[in-house]
């Protein structure tokens, strides 16, 4: 019997390092798994990011690249006769990587399938915003959950949630940790520091700190309004933040 292969999802490297891994079987023909802090449950993965480093073994059995995407940083690996898909890939570069994710000694990565550097430069900006209204769509989800988790009780929500959105109890148990661990940290002079380094002099986009920033939209936006409400930040123009 085939296997279907599973769908190379597009992702931010930060939603994949933040995520919650999860061991797959070889008996089962289970694949091993990331469920990131939105709820996507990630096996493959199609990324676009630049090249920061790269290793080969002296046996040339192993070679590695570092890959950045401006939200985190993960490395890519493969092994003996896979080693010829790094081959023409030099740090500075902007690659699209096709992979799985895997985990070694704590460390989640990559284990490559395909990598071939990009030559047009607009099919990174194109990706970070077909990324961006994924998680926008997503982001719904968390702040629906987040509003009924004060309103009703933790089963009746699980429950909700599942019928819903469809997601399973795994999903559901990371957004769930997530939204916890978001209560605990004020995440708004760290906002204020992304805001302050972005800025030119006319302010900066609320789809950019969106975009640049590792953290879950629902804290994004929660920080801001927070912000907005201290008087810390202010609209000079609608959708456009500055600091005071």
């Amino acid at each position: 019997m085939s296997v279907k292969r599973l769908v190379a999802k597009k992702v931010r490297i930060s939603d994949i390092v933040n995520g919650k891994y999860f061991h797959g079987s070889k008996e089962e023909m289970k694949p091993s798994y990331v469920i990131t802090p939105f709820g996507q449950k990630i096996s493959r993965v199609n990324l676009i990011a630049s090249v920061i480093e790269k290793f080969v073994s002296e046996d040339e059995n192993y070679s590695s690249i570092t890959i950045d995407d401006g939200t985190e940083a993960i490395r890519v690996k493969v092994f003996r006769d896979d080693i010829k898909i790094l081959k023409e890939i030099e740090p500075g570069e902007l690659s699209i990587v096709i992979g799985k994710i895997k985990e070694y000694n704590e460390e989640t990565y990559i284990s490559g399938e395909i990598v071939k550097k990009v030559e047009d430069m607009n099919f990174e900006s194109l990706r970070k915003l077909e990324i961006l209204n994924i998680l926008l769509d997503r982001k719904k989800i968390i702040d629906e959950i987040k509003e009924l988790s004060s309103k009703m009780p933790e089963e009746e929500l699980r429950y909700y949630a599942k019928n819903k959105f469809g997601l399973n109890e795994e999903e559901l148990e990371v957004i769930v940790e997530n939204l916890r661990v978001v209560k605990e940290v004020d995440y708004k002079p760290k906002i204020l520091e992304l805001i302050e380094s972005l800025d030119e002099g006319e302010g900066v986009e609320i789809s950019k700190i969106l975009e640049l920033s590792d953290l879950p939209e629902n804290v994004i936006e929660n920080a801001i309004n927070e912000l907005l409400s201290s008087g810390s930040l202010y609209e000079p123009n609608p959708g456009i933040l500055k600091k005071v």
